[in-house]
């Protein structure tokens, strides 16, 4: 999953990175290749403990959904990729049905994007979940 984030730095501090989506999850770093690498580890402890407590990860929206709030003026704005199976805990395999082409398009999107098509599927389907329950 790919959520937007936005990096302030201040004179004389760390680069701090803030998640739009996810309200109260941010990180920071002296460089800003440590702050993103931290807010991934931040945005996974955050979505961790969300589905700890049976709650839905909410589905990250565009950059440009957040670049008009003022909270985020003259920051950065850069994308980080989450992979959902490494914080959703024990994995299970199933079998499901799938028409032939819909699974070649989840595997061609999947590729273009570096994703696994489990995790393609897992991200479409909590994305979904928490559409249906805005």
């Amino acid at each position: 999953m790919r959520y937007p984030v936005v990096i302030h730095k201040d004179p004389g501090s760390d680069y701090g990175v803030t998640v739009p989506d996810l309200p109260g999850c941010f990180s920071a770093g002296e460089t800003m290749d440590e702050a993103l690498a931290n807010v991934i580890e931040a945005i996974e402890c955050h979505l961790e403990g969300l589905m700890l407590d049976n709650e839905l990860v909410p589905t990250p929206r565009g950059v440009e959904h957040h670049q008009e709030n003022t909270d985020f003026a003259g920051g950065t704005w850069a994308l980080v990729d989450v992979d959902l199976t490494r914080v959703s805990g024990k994995t299970r395999r199933v079998n499901i049905t799938i028409p032939e082409r819909v699974l070649s398009l989840i595997d061609d999107y999947a590729a273009q994007h570096g994703e696994t098509r489990s995790g393609l599927i897992t991200q479409a389907a909590l994305g979904f979940i928490a559409e249906q329950t805005r």
